[in-house]
């Protein structure tokens, strides 16, 4: 005797159902973000252990360093600390005049963002997806919406924290627009994502600005997403198509968006509520260092 199972037409409208109802929550009502979280959470150990065979071999490359190679590495160091020290000093008279600048202009007495470090744990798989994630989370006191850098530029925005991670959108994913001005004249527009890593798209550009080949876009602040003034791109190429009123401008990015490891997350003087994150942002640097060692 045959017992009948499901029927299979049935068990699809139901997952569909299902799909549609969570979708609609998650769109309509947000009912979702805390089970993202929850999931992000459990998955920070998968990330750590994927790294984990890259950290074990350069533990052991390093158990086998040679004493001439370690002479040649603090001689480059210490070459490098003397040009930062140097640049310290000239950073520290420009941080000084600028802060004269901002009392005789009324105006905030902050000189700098405050930021701590992370590294990138994991790279989404998704070819159409520009994301990283990085090993700082909601326990860092890191929120969505929060710039990240590295050494040479902004490299995207915290799209998602769970504990002890965050999802980190990249400034050349395809939904990622970024406000920008030219730092030769104060020229404003929009800088737009085209899921290229080295090519970023520079939008609404008349024909008639003063543009040039070389310029460097920065962060115009403008929005309140991202702080002022941090390099984001590079005018690469500019193309006038006759008859049309704006420009066609790609632009290379200044951060590493597939090489940097280390990464800044930055925190402004509205989203510095966590104690520990209230460091400047060289002292910041060292602890942050230091406790992940």
């Amino acid at each position: 005797m045959f017992v009948q199972g499901p029927v299979p037409g049935l068990r699809l409208v139901i997952v569909f159902v299902l799909s549609v109802a969570l979708i609609v929550a998650d769109a309509r009502f947000n009912q979702l973000t805390s089970v993202r979280s929850a999931i992000g959470t459990g998955l920070a150990p998968v990330h750590w252990l994927g790294n984990a065979p890259e950290q074990f071999s350069n533990w052991v490359s390093s158990l086998f360093t040679t004493r001439d190679d370690l002479l040649e590495e603090n001689e480059a160091l210490q070459a490098r600390l003397l040009i930062l020290e140097r640049r310290a000093l000239k950073y520290a008279a420009l941080a000084s005049e600028n802060n004269e600048l901002r009392q005789l202009m009324n105006s905030s007495e902050v000189l700098d963002d405050r930021v701590i470090v992370g590294e990138v744990v994991a790279v989404s798989p998704d070819p159409f997806s520009h994301e990283i994630v990085i090993n700082k989370g909601s326990r860092d006191g890191v929120k969505p919406g929060q710039a990240i850098l590295d050494a040479n530029g902004l490299m995207g925005q915290v799209q998602q924290t769970s504990s002890f991670t965050s999802r980190v959108l990249l400034v050349s994913d395809s939904s990622h627009a970024v406000p920008v001005e030219v730092v030769r004249n104060g020229l404003r527009a929009v800088l737009l994502g085209n899921g290229d890593a080295d090519a970023l798209e520079l939008v609404h550009v008349p024909d008639t600005a003063d543009i040039r080949k070389g310029d460097l876009l920065v962060s115009s602040g403008l929005g309140g997403r991202f702080p002022k003034g941090y390099p984001v791109a590079e005018v690469a190429s500019i193309t006038k198509e006759p008859g049309e009123p704006f420009v066609e401008i790609e632009a290379t990015p200044r951060a590493e968006l597939n090489k940097s490891r280390l990464v800044l997350v930055v925190f402004t003087p509205e989203s510095a509520t966590e104690p520990q994150s209230e460091t400047g942002p060289d002292e910041s640097s060292e602890t942050q260092q230091g406790g992940d060692a």
